[in-house]
Parts: structure tokens; sequence; C-alpha cells
């Protein structure tokens, strides 16, 4: 059951400590598994090669990812 304390963890806010906010925002990152597409960047989609389903749907879902991580980046910064 899930509770109903639930509270979201906020997203680092720039303060003007690059070092501080680095770390916040790795950790933040890590903790939603957002920070292997930051990490290893979005794959190059092959071409000529057909692709399956499974393969077009974990390619929309690592897209989904970078999309939201880089989304929780532009809202650290003011």
């Amino acid at each position: 059951m899930a509770s109903k304390n639930f509270v979201q963890a906020s997203i680092p806010r720039f303060n003007g400590h690059c070092d501080h906010l680095r770390i916040l925002i790795e950790n933040f990152l890590r903790s939603k598994e957002y920070w292997k597409v930051v990490m290893d960047g979005m794959p190059e989609p092959a071409e000529g090669i057909t692709v399956s389903d499974a393969q077009r749907a974990e390619a929309e879902a690592e897209k989904s990812k970078d999309l939201k991580a880089k989304n929780y980046l532009f809202q650290a910064i003011d």
C-alpha cells in the first residue's frame, strides 16, 4: 500500500556553488535512475537496420529518460 505521507524530492536549485549543485544533481538524477543517460548520452540510431518492436520500445524509454533528465536540469537553473 502506498504511503499517504510520500513527499516528492525537491529539485536542487543553483545557489552560486557549482560543485555543491553538481553533487546534488548527480544524486537526484541517480535516485530517479536517469544518471546513465547523462553519462552515456543517447545512442545514434543505426541506419538501414531493421528494428524490432522491443528495441523500438527500449529506444523510446531511453528518449523519455533523456527528456526527463534535461527537464530536471533546466529546472535547477533560474
